[in-house]
C-alpha cells in the first residue's frame, strides 16, 4: 500500500447535521401527510413515499460518511479500499466557482471512463468525471486537490525543481 498524502473525512457534527436534516425532512413529510392530508389519495402516497426516501437517504448518508477519502501517489481511494480513480488516469482538476462539483469539493476529469458510483456526502462518479466533496470540510478538500494538482504537474513534467525556477 502506498503512503497516504492527504486525507479528507467529515466531522461527526457535519455527519449528524446533514443526516439529521434529511431524516427530519422525511419525518416532516410523513407527519404532514398524516396530520393534514391533502385531497386525493395519490398525494398522500407521494408525500409518504418522499418521506420514506428522505429517511432512507439520511440513514445512507450517516453510514457512508463514516469513511475518509485518501490520496496516495497511485490512486484516489476510500479508507475502506474502494478506488475512485488511478492518479495516472487523471486529466484535469477543477475547483472553479462554476464547476459542476459537490459543495466544498473539487471535480476530477479522467482520461478513461469509470463505472458510475455514488457515496452520499463524499463523492460521485459518472463516466470520466468524479466529484469529491459534500459533507467534507472545504479546507481539507482544497489541500487534497492542491496536492493532486502537484502530482499531476510532476507527472506531466510541468513542475521545474531547479533552484533557479520562479
Amino acid at each position: 500500500m502506498s503512503e497516504v498524502i492527504a486525507e479528507v473525512a467529515p466531522s461527526a457534527v457535519r455527519r449528524f447535521i446533514s443526516a439529521g436534516v434529511l431524516a427530519g425532512l422525511g419525518v416532516m413529510f410523513i407527519y404532514l401527510a398524516a396530520s393534514r392530508p391533502p385531497p386525493g389519495l395519490h398525494w398522500i402516497a407521494i408525500m409518504v413515499g418522499c418521506g420514506l426516501v428522505l429517511i432512507y437517504g439520511g440513514h445512507k448518508l450517516w453510514h457512508s460518511t463514516d469513511r475518509a477519502i485518501e490520496l496516495t501517489e497511485d490512486e484516489l481511494r476510500m479508507s475502506d479500499g474502494t478506488v475512485l480513480c488511478k492518479v495516472e488516469d487523471v486529466a484535469k482538476i477543477d475547483r472553479s466557482f462554476f464547476a459542476f462539483k459537490p459543495s466544498n469539493g473539487f471535480l476530477v476529469t479522467t482520461k478513461v471512463s469509470y463505472p458510475r458510483a455514488w457515496v452520499p456526502g463524499l463523492w460521485w462518479r459518472m463516466g470520466k468525471r468524479i466529484g469529491v466533496g459534500g459533507v467534507t470540510p472545504g479546507a481539507g478538500c482544497k489541500v487534497m486537490s492542491d496536492r493532486l494538482v502537484v502530482i499531476i504537474a510532476e507527472r506531466d513534467g510541468l513542475l521545474d525543481h531547479s533552484p533557479f525556477a520562479r
